[in-house]
């Protein structure tokens, strides 16, 4: 959602305006429910979403049922491109070569959350990519480990940029998601020169988001405050979170954030229970 809303508040113009998105091949990898894809077909894109062949049921469901939905909605409009759906694991070469690259734009969102795809993924990548190709990817930071040899082959391999905050929508956006725009490098030649500048983006904008998680955790609201002196009990602060809750001041994106980290908590959190007889 964070990566269909960017493009959403940057498509009036420039590079992700339906004038310069229309008809251009877009793939998209581990499509899950297809948003990402479906965002860009709204922009005039022909695309193509991926995933794993247990998923594919889902993803046609969703696929054909939108695209119907869509197209009822905007009669005789011109501005939507296509969408279909296909087979693609991760570094298999007959399903590389059916999609038929090489594609325009190489899309995924939220697909690095095992260090043991990051091989397989770089290398679909670069099988999908050509020289004026543009690799864009969001995702949710869950391991400093994956993260960090993840940025080393990316910078390794690609151009990399890495999307400001300020571009994001002001809603949709959260200090451990990030969006990268990227690109093959054009020489050996330069390369050296491009990974040195790579990093130096990539060190900036890993210092950046320690500097606004620094941020946030140091200005979020505490649950509890100090002592109350008549009662001595805990007291809620004014802007804590349990206090925004209650009184309904918590958008719908913060409430499934925050939703979302609980879910993700009670599920790693495993409690002993031992019946005494």
């Amino acid at each position: 959602m964070v990566f269909a809303k960017y493009l959403g508040k940057n498509c009036r113009k420039g590079r992700f305006s339906p004038s310069k998105l229309k008809g251009k091949r877009v793939i998209e990898l581990g499509a899950g429910c297809g948003v990402a894809g479906f965002a860009l077909a709204m922009l005039g894109s022909d695309v193509v979403s991926t995933d794993q062949k247990e998923v594919l049921p889902l993803l046609k469901r969703n696929v054909e049922w939108n695209t119907s939905t869509i197209l009822q909605m905007n009669t005789g409009s011109a501005s939507f491109g296509s969408l279909r759906v296909a087979e693609l694991d991760w570094g298999n070469e007959d399903h590389i070569r059916a999609v038929e690259p090489p594609f325009d734009y190489v899309i995924g969102t939220d697909v690095v959350y095992s260090e043991q795809l990051l091989e397989p993924l770089l290398h679909t990548i670069l099988s999908l990519s050509g020289p004026k190709t543009t690799i864009m990817l969001g995702y949710e930071i869950r391991s400093t480990i994956v993260h960090d040899k993840m940025l080393q082959m990316w910078k390794d391999n690609f151009e990399v940029k890495t999307i400001p905050r300020s571009k994001m929508d002001g809603e949709y956006q959260d200090p451990s998601i990030h969006l990268y725009l990227m690109s093959q490098k054009s020489s050996a030649e330069s390369s050296g020169n491009a990974v040195q500048d790579e990093a130096v983006v990539a060190d900036t904008a890993e210092t950046k988001c320690e500097k606004e998680v620094s941020t946030v955790d140091s200005s979020s609201p505490n649950l509890l405050e100090e002592e109350d002196v008549a009662t001595h009990r805990p007291k809620l602060r004014e802007d804590s979170l349990l206090m925004r809750l209650r009184d309904g001041k918590m958008s719908e994106w913060e409430m499934r954030r925050y939703g979302k980290v609980a879910a993700q908590l009670l599920r790693d959190v495993k409690i002993d229970v031992q019946v005494k007889k």
